[in-house]
């Protein structure tokens, strides 16, 4: 794809054109073929004319294998036609449409093989080795891959589906579970989404999947070999949405399930409504980790029920959701948690901004993403950018006031898709008898490159004690038995993982340093993946080769991007293990989700 090129006004990467025909729902029929992976059925799409001349209708395709496209009404078939194919987004499809203002379209197809949005595993590749598993990934631009759709988060729609898969694997879905249906050999799933949604919130999972219950609106779901873990884990879910609410407003999804995912998951959450997918990196048994879950509760408002009107906005989906997380945080661990967060926030956001250069566009705020495939777009710039401008923001306004306006903000604009200027013009409305609103130089903050220009002054109490024993390992001269394992006695677990975080950024670690930090704290065999991940990179920074195989370890058994991208590209750096490291992505990128494997063979350089 050209660079500059936009598919269409409003959606630099959607052909649809929902502006003049709009899809209001979506009913999907779908048997899952795991013999030859591919989804088989028809999906049928209500349509409504908002420009009552448009004859035609275009949806968003990736090698969908299309058999017939008929009005469901009298069963003629309609005429339609599919462009040419570009390499991320795929072909249009244009479909000639009833002279009626309203009509329901069914199309027959099959998915491709190679569908990016689907990953199909063998039962070698689950935990239980018995029974495959499939789930789907569709933001940002994927779901044009599992069904047609107009595949831009700018519209939304209701759904229903009917699911088909073989016993005894349970079907799971972004939806209400309504019934299941016994064929003998196989099971019907039906579902229900009543609340309005974009194309990548539709999710499916299929595998042999159990459940335990949280509370009465919520279970966690994961194969029987996970689950107690799981439940373990997560137990305080209720607690996190209770909370939420208190923060945002009523919870409109009806229910609130977790899945916990196979490995290869590439992300640390995924929104899908009424069923969060998380990844196994999360199960540390201490439960230290569940920050993700509230990150995935608060996009029950901000990402799901309020939407980014297309992916140049997407700091209004992930740094607005990183501000309800912590404030969160705030409300059950104290202010002083919530600031400590936002200090570790923007440790990883120097770490994004060096990694892209400062003057990159991708570290602005809201980006131009003509001709850019989303998925190369995706940073830490647009959640914690975004979140260190709303806590200015707070801090600018007024905490209690800001809070507020937060509730009616995603009262005002719920059910709807909107961008930065709806929010700026909002804001500056209800604000407009405050003087402080003249301060906010908002050119600033949405429209330059690299760190904000701003960071607010935040409680530094938690961050101290870290920053004092890393200054201790600093000045070590090498000699004398100077610490020991109670040195993190006093240290919440998230206070290590930010005492790591230091380590990693100083330049004053020597490889003598770091093998002594090994035989005073046993890194190696810590069960936190975050911790874990820092150390790591830092063995890998001071080219500590005995870890190596520990390091390879540690990426071919996750498909997590935010582990494995960084820790490649350090390898990648290392002159002396780059040609084992291609060796290692080669020999395990099929175990990768498609975005996991399509980025990292950029990362290597094994692709433009």
């Amino acid at each position: 794809m050209s660079a500059g090129k936009r598919l269409s006004p409003n959606d630099p990467g959607s052909y649809s054109l929902p502006e003049k025909v709009a899809v209001t729902h979506i009913d999907i029929e779908l048997a899952a073929d795991f013999k030859n992976e591919k989804l088989k059925g028809f999906v049928d799409l209500s349509i409504i004319k908002i420009d009552e001349s448009c004859d035609h209708i275009i949806l968003d395709n990736i090698d969908l294998n299309v058999s017939s496209i008929e009005n469901k009404d009298d069963k003629t078939l309609l005429d339609y036609s599919i462009g040419d194919r570009l390499e991320v987004f795929g072909s249009k499809l244009e479909i000639k449409i009833p002279s009626k203002k309203k009509s329901i379209i069914r199309i027959t197809y099959e998915t491709s093989k190679t569908a990016s949005a689907l990953q199909w595993l063998t039962p070698e590749q689950t935990l239980g080795k018995v029974h495959p598993y499939l789930f789907s990934q569709c933001q940002p631009a994927h779901a044009r891959s599992m069904l047609p759709c107009q595949d831009t988060p700018s519209t939304k729609f209701t759904y229903s589906a009917k699911i088909t898969a073989p016993k005894p694997l349970t079907a799971l879905m972004s939806a209400v579970p309504l019934d299941v249906i016994d064929h003998g050999e196989t099971r019907t799933f039906l579902f229900q989404q009543t609340v309005p949604v974009q194309s990548y919130l539709i999710a499916l999972a299929i595998g042999n999947l159990v459940s335990k219950t949280l509370s009465p609106i919520s279970k966690v779901w994961s194969e029987p070999e996970e689950i107690d873990k799981a439940a373990y884990e997560f137990e305080q879910t209720p607690e996190l949405l209770k909370t939420a609410e208190n923060v945002c407003g009523p919870y409109v999804w009806k229910i609130y399930d977790l899945l916990v995912m196979p490995p290869s998951f590439p992300f640390g959450g995924m929104e899908n409504p009424c069923l969060t997918f998380v990844t196994p990196t999360l199960l540390a048994g201490d439960r230290s980790l569940v920050n993700v879950v509230a990150h995935e509760i608060a996009h029950s408002w901000t990402g799901n029920l309020v939407t980014n009107r297309n992916f140049e906005h997407f700091w209004m989906n992930e740094g607005f959701t990183v501000y309800v997380e912590r404030r969160i945080n705030g409300l059950l661990n104290g202010e002083s948690s919530r600031e400590f967060a936002a200090l570790g926030g923007l440790e990883d956001l120097k770490q994004s901004v060096d990694n892209l250069g400062a003057e990159n566009p991708l570290t602005k705020l809201v980006v131009d993403l003509s001709g850019i495939d989303p998925d190369d777009a995706f940073s830490t710039c647009p959640y914690e950018k975004g979140h260190t401008f709303l806590f200015y923001l707070e801090k600018l306004l007024g905490a209690a006031k800001f809070q507020i306006f937060f509730k009616s903000y995603i009262d005002k604009f719920k059910y709807k898709s909107v961008d930065t200027e709806d929010f700026k013009s909002y804001l500056l409305s209800y604000f407009q008898e405050d003087s402080a609103i003249s301060k906010i130089d908002w050119d600033l903050w949405l429209y330059t490159c690299g760190m904000p220009p701003i960071i607010p002054s935040y409680d530094t109490s938690n961050q101290d004690a870290c920053t004092s024993l890393l200054n201790r390992w600093e000045q070590w001269n090498g000699s004398g038995d100077n610490f020991k394992k109670s040195d993190l006695d006093t240290f919440q677990t998230a206070q290590v993982i930010q005492f790591l975080a230091l380590v990693l950024k100083s330049n004053n670690f020597t490889l003598f340093k770091i093998k002594a930090m090994q035989e005073v704290y046993d890194y190696n065999s810590n069960g936190n993946r975050e911790i874990v991940f820092r150390w790591l990179r830092t063995c890998v920074k001071v080219k500590w080769i005995e870890q190596l195989e520990l390091v390879f370890k540690f990426i071919n058994t996750t498909g997590r991007m935010k582990y494995v991208r960084p820790i490649y590209r350090d390898l990648y750096s290392w002159e002396e293990a780059r040609t084992e490291t291609i060796n290692n992505f080669e020999n395990n990128k099929m175990r990768m989700m498609y975005v996991c494997r399509h980025t990292v063979a950029k990362d290597l350089h094994l692709r433009e």
